[in-house]
């Protein structure tokens, strides 16, 4: 067996996390990619009531309610939010990592824009005066 040193042990054990919270990885049966390329990944998510995902990370996203659902989120730092989203419903939310929980009565639908781009720290002006 090759050695591989402490630090390509680390970055292994490093990328193996990443790789696993990918919910698409975690949750396969949940998450599917509609469309992906340099600047977005687009996810359809369906699950039942009380379907629980494993621990996951998104990115930036923006959240497309294409059904009422209701959800309790477990953030990596334990906290607990309960979201109730109707159909047509669109949701901000920053970068994170969580459990997700359908605690209502009716499938979850949602369509998820996650953003590969990191977010801009500088406000630029692209406006035009003469």
């Amino acid at each position: 067996m090759e050695k591989i040193g402490i630090l390509g042990f680390l970055s292994l054990l490093v990328f193996s996390v990443v790789v696993a919270q990918d919910p698409v990885k975690t949750d396969g049966d949940k998450y599917k990619v509609i469309l992906e390329n340099e600047r977005v990944r687009v996810l359809e998510y369906k699950d039942k009531p009380g379907d629980k995902t494993s621990r996951h990370h998104h990115p930036d996203f923006v959240l497309y309610a294409l059904s009422d659902f209701n959800r309790k989120l477990t953030t990596g730092n334990g906290k607990q939010v309960t979201k109730q989203l109707k159909q047509g419903d669109v949701v901000w939310m920053k970068d994170q990592i969580h459990i997700g929980e359908n605690i209502g009565t009716t499938d979850t639908h949602a369509l998820i824009i996650e953003l590969k781009e990191p977010a801009n720290t500088k406000s630029e002006d692209t406006s035009k005066t003469k």
